[in-house]
């Protein structure tokens, strides 16, 4: 449908050139044109929700999944709100030593503003936090690119609220031991080494799991307190082979989930 409706305008616009235009209509056209562009150059964030700015023809700007989830939202589908970051801001990325548009972090804390009306929720809220998740996509398919990360905004004080939110702590415990171990292995490269026969954060579980219980236990009969002491020495094994302690502020963890999508694109 988006294709269809492409061609006709472009043929409306082609019968209408065809039309001499007046002196002041053909100025007021030219005049136009260079701040349109530059408007369109510096939007690097395409909203999706209860607005949509894109549209399923974008896959160029908005790669795959951002064009497919705007035109999702277009025809009415319940997606939840969120946005895209333009494919010009990876090309930016690279050409600028590995740094982002000055106005990219504003237009994305926007993004986030639009997600906390549109759900009630706060990023980094005490009481209602909002989560997200984080995905990687491009123009064309890209196999090796980063994974999903979800459940980004928790940290030693979100878990508790989302604990009292659900009424499950072991929900929101289990939750917080995941993020930390995509974060971790996604962003921070905490990985298998060429020396070790096992994902570095399962052989920890297995260690816990064998420690508290003495056998190999299914993950669902870990108790809160399992989880707790998981997410404890998930952050240890982090400091240790990333050098640095895992980021509890939200926006830190944001922005270092975005700069791993745009690092991923040379896999």
């Amino acid at each position: 449908m988006a294709k269809k409706s492409s061609r006709n305008t472009r043929r409306v616009v082609s019968k209408k050139s065809a039309v001499k235009p007046t002196k002041k209509a053909a100025a007021k056209r030219v005049a136009a044109k260079p701040a349109t562009a530059a408007k369109i150059a510096g939007k690097y964030v395409y909203h999706f929700g209860a607005k949509t700015d894109g549209n399923g023809s974008m896959k160029p700007r908005l790669g795959g999944k951002g064009a497919n989830l705007a035109e999702m939202c277009r025809i009415g589908l319940p997606v939840p709100p969120g946005f895209t970051i333009t494919t010009e801001v990876c090309t930016y990325y690279y050409a600028n030593k590995r740094t982002y548009p000055s106005s990219l972090r504003a237009q994305m804390q926007e993004g986030i503003a639009r997600q906390e009306k549109q759900t009630g929720k706060k990023f980094g809220d005490l009481k209602n936090p909002l989560l997200v998740s984080v995905r990687s996509g491009a123009r064309d398919s890209m196999p090796g690119m980063m994974d999903t990360i979800l459940n980004l905004g928790l940290n030693d004080q979100t878990v508790d609220a989302l604990s009292a939110k659900t009424g499950n702590p072991r929900f929101a415990w289990d939750c917080y031991r995941r993020f930390v171990q995509m974060y971790g292995d996604v962003v921070l490269g905490v990985q298998e080494r060429r020396d070790e026969e096992h994902e570095p954060f399962e052989t920890v579980i297995e260690g816990l799991k064998h420690e508290r219980y003495h056998q190999d236990i299914e993950d669902t009969r870990l108790s809160v307190d399992d989880l707790k002491e998981l997410v404890a020495r998930f952050k240890g094994l982090v400091k240790e082979r990333a050098g640095k302690a895992f980021p509890a502020d939200p926006w830190e963890q944001l922005m270092g989930a975005v700069g791993a999508v745009f690092g991923s694109w040379m896999n």
